[in-house]
């Protein structure tokens, strides 16, 4: 594994709301690689500079960044610029995923199924939002993941409170419509999709205490969808991949409502990985262990 990958840099931590669970995620990546022989090592871009990594003979880098500051473009771009091969997604797909907004402005381009919505700022008219998107919505940062800032309006007199809330962690804030039905999310690893995972959380609330630190949610892999279904979605994420320019591996979100309808929700260009995440849950059940999937995407790692 030495010879095959050379000295690899698992970048973990960083700078961004999302730093706990990336520490986490990087952890359990290194941890991995280490087992399977790869001279793995910890880098953290909070407490070195990026440039080192190219004096200090780094051949290739596993991102396990989350959120602005790695997983937005600008580590890509910085890895490009020295000439270190890197996992998942480029520059320009990163940047365009991480932004919720202009990932549904493309998908709704392309005629794929998204919820509606509205930016919001200070001079808003909130009952207008109300009354265009109903309730309960949604309102979340443009460019935060993990649940970060977001909240679940279900009275038009909180809706500004939530904008309040979601603008301390970005200037740009969405609002989205309220989708009812089941919650799935589903990676894909290369050219293909993982299995679907169905996620039930307490109350339909899958906040960040629910995502990493609690056993209440479950999680269904295989998802219980009907095969023809299932590859259906499958095909469907995929193609919300492609139009945004996304490589190697990642994650969608979506709801499929009661009557067969999906909505994409948003894309993931740097899942997690930690013992809560949902990409090793899908790899699992698709045959393939914590390690090889690391490796799997390690392999792929490439510049441009």
């Amino acid at each position: 594994m030495r010879e095959k990958f050379g000295k690899v840099a698992v970048l973990l931590g960083g700078t961004s709301a999302e730093r706990d669970v990336s520490l986490m995620s990087g952890g359990a990546v290194l941890e991995a690689l280490r087992a399977a022989g790869v001279d793995a090592h910890g880098f953290d871009p909070a407490e070195l500079d990026l440039h080192i990594l190219k004096e200090q003979g780094y051949d290739r880098a596993f991102i396990a960044l989350h959120g602005r500051g790695g997983e937005d473009g600008t580590v890509q771009g910085m890895l490009e610029l020295l000439k270190i091969p890197y996992t998942g997604s480029g520059v320009m797909a990163s940047a365009l995923a991480m932004d919720k907004w202009r990932t549904k402005m493309v998908w709704a381009a392309c005629g794929l199924p998204t919820p509606r919505y509205a930016i919001l700022n200070a001079d808003t008219d909130w009952d207008a939002v109300v009354t265009e998107l109903g309730l309960p919505i949604f309102v979340k940062p443009v460019h935060e993941g993990s649940s970060m800032g977001a909240t679940k309006v279900t009275e038009p007199d909180q809706l500004k409170a939530a904008w309040e809330l979601a603008a301390r962690f970005d200037d740009l804030v969405i609002a989205e419509e309220f989708i009812s039905g089941a919650e799935l999310t589903a990676p894909f690893l290369h050219d293909r999709a993982l299995p679907l995972i169905r996620i039930e959380a307490p109350g339909g609330n899958y906040d960040y205490q629910h995502k990493y630190f609690t056993d209440d949610t479950r999680y269904l892999c295989p998802c219980g969808l009907p095969a023809a279904q299932e590859q259906a979605l499958q095909a469907l994420i995929m193609q919300s991949a492609r139009v945004l320019g996304c490589r190697g591996w990642g994650r969608a979100d979506l709801i499929l409502t009661e009557d067969g309808r999906p909505y994409l929700l948003e894309m993931n260009t740097s899942p997690g990985m930690t013992g809560h995440s949902l990409v090793p849950m899908a790899a699992r059940v698709a045959g393939m262990d914590f390690t090889q999937l690391c490796l799997a995407i390690l392999e792929d790692a490439r510049l441009g």
